[in-house]
């Protein structure tokens, strides 16, 4: 702390603070927010809920605020809006909840108490109707193709009338397979998490309670509504005088769901494509400066012919835009059968002209007299090689393999070229994919991953970066 201190009250040697002194902490200063802010924001979003990111929270903490349900029905009389009060948190907080948080709660045995309305909201919320829906089919010997029929495609459903076939049950079943297929006038039932707002009127002191769908931070209004008439439509809220009840509540379950392979709806497991992901990075990483020295030791310690024309084409390698390479290197993994294996990952970026250029210049410095020297000791070349030149380039060799780690570790380009048809394969990128889809997005695992995906790399750079400065600074030097 003491040597944090000092260097943050550094001056020219004068007592006070000059005009240099100011500039430089102010650069000083913005550099370390430009840098540092984006990876707060990713902090702090990482243990929001999904609610909050839903909403497009712009709290800085997870602040999560107080909820009420709104639930919408659709019937014969039309649609209908209501507000539902006083439910339990788990309730609301369902699409938050793991499957083993789920599991503790009798579904059925909770919206039994309620009735009308109210249950049709709950049980589309708690997901029940597909389930009993192909339970009552089974049990009623009704025909198969109704348990597939709300998949089928607008021209497929025209050679089927389900209306007649479930016209014979009572008005309960026949309302159950309704909303499961889709019929009219019975549609899914819509149940949402919204946010709890009141009002005072400042002459008669009277509370009004209202519901919100979100709060947008470049709007003076919100958008509510009346929850003892809900029907009445949305009115407009001045933002300055609602009134939130709101309260810290990390969400830390964005990290320990992916973790333990608790995620809802999914089979994402974490650790598996953690483990991928150090695979590929140590064994590439590893290979990689083996070819690269190699390479580099011949360019710079061996005179043959094409010599030059050899290190200006693996030069001229650094100009192709990676994009372009994506269908030659889709066609070697094909070819060469590592489809769906890690090494489809590992090898096609095995040698790269950056780590040739780099580890050249650098063995470029080493003087030639002590390879001549150890051939006059009968040295073979692979001698000197490994026991000469490799641990004098080391700086250079340190620098290089920290880049590889990082370079292989955020990787994304070959994974989805080499494995995304194996799903046992995947590495941490290719996984966080998972959580966004067209039916699905999960932002708060995602942001969660991503958080934890970034800890290695990070670790890697803040206890190695002495290498890296002292590599590269002494890489061109001739």
């Amino acid at each position: 702390m003491t040597a944090v201190i000092n260097f943050f009250t550094r001056t020219q040697g004068k007592k006070k603070l000059s005009l240099v002194d100011w500039v430089s902490y102010i650069f000083l200063f913005l550099g370390f927010l430009i840098i540092f802010l984006p990876v707060l924001w990713l902090l702090l979003n990482s243990i929001k809920s999904q609610f909050l990111l839903q909403k497009l929270d712009t709290n800085l903490l997870p602040m999560d605020y107080e909820r009420i349900g709104r639930a919408t029905v659709y019937g014969p009389e039309g649609k209908e809006i209501f507000m539902m009060k006083d439910l339990p948190s788990w309730v609301l907080y369902w699409s938050d909840l793991s499957e083993d948080e789920r599991s503790q709660h009798d579904i059925d045995s909770f919206i039994s108490q309620y009735g009308d309305k109210e249950f049709y909201a709950l049980r589309s919320h708690f997901g029940l109707v597909p389930g009993q829906s192909k339970e009552l089919i089974i049990n009623k010997n009704l025909p198969e193709w109704l348990i597939k029929y709300p998949s089928m495609f607008p021209s497929a459903k025209k050679e089927y009338d389900p209306e007649s076939v479930i016209s014979v049950l009572n008005i309960e079943e026949v309302r159950l397979l309704s909303e499961y297929l889709g019929l009219k006038p019975y549609k899914p039932n819509g149940f949402t998490s919204q946010i709890f707002v009141t009002t005072v009127d400042s002459e008669t002191s009277e509370v009004t309670e209202y519901s919100v769908s979100r709060i947008s931070a470049n709007k003076d209004t919100v958008n509510a509504r009346l929850i003892s008439n809900p029907q009445a439509g949305i009115v407009k809220l001045p933002k300055n005088e609602i009134i939130l009840n709101k309260s810290l509540k990390p969400a830390w379950i964005n990290y320990t769901n992916p973790l333990t392979k608790n995620v809802a709806g999914m089979d994402f497991d974490a650790v598996r494509c953690l483990n991928n992901s150090v695979f590929v990075t140590i064994v590439a990483t590893l290979i990689t400066l083996l070819i690269n020295s190699m390479a580099a030791f011949a360019l710079s310690k061996y005179r043959f012919n094409g010599q030059i024309i050899f290190f200006i084409i693996i030069l001229a390698t650094l100009m192709v835009p990676a994009s372009v390479l994506i269908v030659g290197i889709f066609k070697m993994v094909s070819v060469t059968g590592l489809t769906g294996s890690l090494w489809g990952v590992i090898i096609p970026g095995a040698a790269t002209p950056t780590g040739v250029f780099m580890l050249r210049q650098y063995m470029l410095t080493i003087p030639d007299e002590l390879l001549e020297a150890a051939r006059m000791d009968a040295a073979s070349e692979w001698t000197i090689y490994w026991r000469i030149v490799l641990p004098l380039a080391l700086p250079a060799v340190a620098v290089l393999g920290i880049l590889s780690i990082i370079w292989r570790w955020n990787d994304l380009i070959l994974p989805m070229i080499a494995v995304s048809t194996t799903k046992a394969a995947y590495t941490i990128q290719l996984c966080l994919l998972d959580f966004q889809g067209e039916y699905i997005a999960q932002e708060h695992y995602q942001l969660a991953m991503t958080v934890v995906s970034l800890i290695p790399t990070t670790l890697v750079f803040v206890f190695l970066q002495k290498y890296i400065t002292t590599g590269i600074a002494t890489t061109g030097i001739k």
